[in-house]
């Protein structure tokens, strides 16, 4: 699979290296051509990737992809939407994007909707509970259990590339639900990350699915 990446930071580096390593085509895109080449050269280098990881500008990444993930900050997110352009336009777009002041979320105003809007893509909500530094463990697992990673969106094909890029990793994708869910997986988000930059488990708040009462049949 082409993937491009809208960022050439944290999480660019952590997935785009992580699903190279998986055979895949990366390119990721930042506003600085000469950092965004070294950084590509860098995961090629740790993914053993043989050339399969290089950097483009965003409209060059935007139109590399089969899938586009959108990993860049809430502050340079429309900036950078805007550079993608048309390209963008019924694509598969993954975002990984979380609101930049989670003590501060606005639950009337969800990331993901803005990004349907603006590009015209179709997109799924995926990869923004966990910290960068979760997403370079191969795999993510804890006490032996693989991640499990909810995703929220519409449209078929691209619920269908981003399971393949969670199972790549090691993860176990979840049905979030419908796009209009995206909301009240960043909200999560939020409030989760609130919880620990206070210093609790945030994982600890939740019991077991045994636990849970008792639920229709999946």
């Amino acid at each position: 699979m082409r993937i491009g990446i809208l960022g050439a930071g944290g999480m660019a580096d952590a997935l785009g290296t992580q699903w190279a390593a998986a055979g895949h085509e990366v390119m990721v895109s930042g506003r600085d051509p000469g950092r965004s080449a070294a950084q590509a050269a860098r995961m090629d280098a740790h993914a053993g990737a043989a050339g399969r990881v290089r950097s483009g500008t965003f409209a060059e990444s935007a139109a590399f992809g089969e899938v586009v993930v959108v990993a860049v900050r809430e502050a340079g997110l429309l900036g950078t939407l805007r550079a993608a352009g048309e390209r963008l336009r019924g694509k598969a777009l993954i975002d990984v994007t979380n609101a930049a002041d989670p003590g501060a979320y606005d639950v009337t105003r969800s990331l993901a909707r803005l990004i349907g809007d603006v590009t015209g893509g179709h997109v799924v909500k995926a990869f923004n509970l966990c910290h960068v530094d979760v997403w370079r463990m191969t795999p993510p697992a804890f006490d032996g259990r693989p991640l499990s990673v909810p995703l929220c969106g519409d449209d078929p094909r691209a619920l269908t590339a981003a399971r393949t890029l969670v199972a790549d990793l090691g993860c176990v994708p979840v049905d979030g639900g419908g796009a209009e869910r995206a909301a009240l997986l960043e909200a999560t988000a939020a409030f989760v990350i609130g919880l620990w930059f206070g210093g609790a488990d945030a994982q600890a708040i939740l019991p077991p699915l045994v636990s849970s009462g008792t639920h229709r049949p999946a």
